[in-house]
């Protein structure tokens, strides 16, 4: 069976549902852990996609800041994203 190819308008949805199942929030690396967790065959078939997807990932979080889906970044430092409520 041949797994699903990522892309990165995939990104959005996939980090929304990480922080998700991390109740709500998480590091940068929990995220991309979650997501790998989730998502490791459709990324490693992805072709040249697979070498950026975590740089894609924090352009996705970019994204969902703008949409009001994640909370405004946080103070200096501050390397947790979160759920808007």
């Amino acid at each position: 069976m041949n797994a699903s190819v990522a892309t990165k308008r995939d990104l959005p949805g996939w980090v929304e549902a990480a922080l998700a199942e991390l109740g709500g929030k998480g590091t940068v690396v929990e995220v991309a852990r979650t997501i790998w967790a989730t998502h490791r065959e459709e990324l490693e078939g992805s072709g040249d996609f697979f070498f950026p997807w975590q740089y894609d990932m924090r352009w996705a979080a970019l994204v969902l800041r703008k949409r009001g889906v994640l909370a405004p970044a946080g103070a200096a430092g501050d390397r947790v994203w979160r759920l808007a409520s």
